[in-house]
């Protein structure tokens, strides 16, 4: 046993994160050297070729019912939504309404297919699974700010008796087999994204213990964790302007942010030496922060703080 080590992409790590501003929630956290956790898509992937159909978009709609083609199948009538039927970089890219036929003309791209509109909530469900049996769920609702953005997910303390139902006969129909931690977003309870890992986004707001049953879970394929304590967290997000170079704030004020009561972590979501055109994106806006908290108003302060830090440092591209 030993403490997991984080690298960049290519080297072999037991629990694989690549983005440098999450590496926080795991670095202390022992893990055998044998086993290996996605938190990217991209290696939940490659170590899961049995599942990986799940990625296709396209196929979970249609293993749900819902109506759905790939572009050059024109729609019968409108509105209807429509993405790549692959994007292992998420963020919405390429995601798109089509209101009208003229929509649909303008929108056709090959590798992307059209679906049934959905409406309602939107969620995003962590599940641990044990041969495709669904143990553990938590729910985080997105509030959407337009475009693909979000303005803050809410870290539920509650189940969501429907979408464990609907969603959990999903999984033993179609992931009979699989151990591990999964990924599910629906709209109205209807699946729209499968990931075979965690959001690696607010792991802190799971509660202590959280990661080092994940570990145990893909160490040992057994599932135990006690926590009836849960509380609601929000993960508070800053979108900025396309457009624009980026600085990270001072070390100073990252403390401050973190030293605030009722908040729990701070992300800077990019990396500043990139060309901000290299960061994959929703249109609606340049993702820079995340602050993870238990307390929403205190993390609207702390992100209007950093927004005011990136106004003022920002450059052309």
């Amino acid at each position: 046993m030993h403490s997991v080590f984080f690298t960049p992409r290519g080297l072999q790590v037991p629990i694989c994160e690549i983005d440098p501003w999450r590496t926080q929630y795991f670095a202390s956290i022992p893990c055998p050297d044998t086993v290996f956790i996605p938190t990217e898509d991209s290696d939940a992937w490659n170590w899961n070729p049995r599942h990986r159909w799940v990625y296709d978009k396209l196929s979970v709609a249609l293993s749900q019912g819902l109506e759905a083609a790939p572009h050059g199948v024109e729609p019968s009538d409108y509105p209807r939504f429509s993405k790549p039927i692959y994007n292992l970089k998420g963020m919405g890219v390429g995601s798109r309404l089509i209101a009208t036929r003229d929509d649909y003309i303008d929108a056709y791209r090959p590798g992307h297919f059209w679906m049934t509109l959905l409406e309602g909530e939107h969620v995003s469900s962590d599940v641990a699974l044990v041969d495709g049996e669904p143990l553990w769920w938590r729910h985080a609702r997105g509030h959407a700010s337009g475009e693909g953005t979000f303005d803050y997910w809410e870290i539920q303390a509650a189940s969501a008796p429907a979408i464990e139902e609907t969603c959990g006969a999903w999984c033993r129909e179609h992931l009979a087999g699989y151990t591990g931690l999964i990924n599910l977003e629906t709209i109205g309870g209807r699946i729209i994204e499968v990931h075979l890992r965690f959001a690696d986004q607010w792991p802190d707001l799971y509660g202590r213990g959280w990661v080092e049953a994940v570990v145990r879970l893909y160490a040992d394929g057994i599932w135990q964790y006690d926590d009836p304590a849960r509380r609601p967290g929000y993960s508070v997000v800053l979108f900025a302007p396309h457009g624009w170079r980026y600085r990270h704030p001072t070390a100073d004020l990252r403390q401050e942010i973190v030293s605030t009561p009722g908040v729990s972590s701070l992300q800077i979501t990019f990396h500043e030496e990139v060309p901000p055109g290299r960061h994959a994106m929703p249109p609606g806006g340049f993702r820079v922060a995340i602050v993870n908290c238990w307390d929403r108003a205190a993390g609207n302060a702390a992100r209007d703080r950093l927004r005011r830090h990136f106004e003022a440092t920002r450059a052309p591209t």
